[in-house]
């Protein structure tokens, strides 16, 4: 049986994720792979809210929270209630946090040397075909794209027997 593209996926995050996040154990750092994208948004605009850091990352406001909830609960950022609107958050990088970036940016280096090792033994681009297909699910989403082959499959159902 052919694994679908969502079990693929999965396991290619897997395998990602589990050598990043040993290479980060093997350095006795208390970090996870997830949390680089916040990191980096932080790095690049601070203070931010959960949405801008969520839109700087290219991840969902969702994962973002999750993410953050994570990072805050080890001490490598710090969040404040915003002066203009008490409902937001503002997430900065933690002194804690800084002091790891020489570290991280020596793993974040051997990671992008590493998927361009990768990328060299594909005969196709795996981060522009992820970046492709980001872009179409931008013009039109999966769940559109399900509902659309949905209403194609169900025109050509058999009836159900009464």
């Amino acid at each position: 049986m052919k694994p679908g593209l969502g079990t693929q996926l999965r396991h290619l995050i897997e395998l990602l994720d589990g050598a990043v996040g040993a290479a980060y154990d093997e350095l006795g750092l208390d970090y996870r792979p997830r949390y680089t994208p916040v990191m980096r948004a932080l790095l690049e605009q601070e203070p931010c809210t959960i949405g801008q850091i969520a839109e700087l990352a290219g991840i969902t406001q969702p994962a973002a929270t999750q993410t953050i909830a994570l990072m805050l609960k080890a001490g490598l950022i710090t969040a404040e209630t915003g002066a203009l609107d008490g409902r937001q958050k503002l997430i900065r990088l933690s002194a804690g946090s800084r002091e790891l970036l020489p570290q991280l940016q020596l793993c974040w280096q051997a990671t992008a040397a590493a998927a361009a090792s990768l990328e060299a033994d594909m005969p196709n681009s795996l981060s522009e075909t992820l970046a492709a297909a980001i872009a179409a699910l931008k013009t039109k989403s999966y769940g559109t794209r399900i509902a659309e082959a949905r209403a194609r499959l169900s025109k050509h159902a058999p009836i159900p027997a009464e």
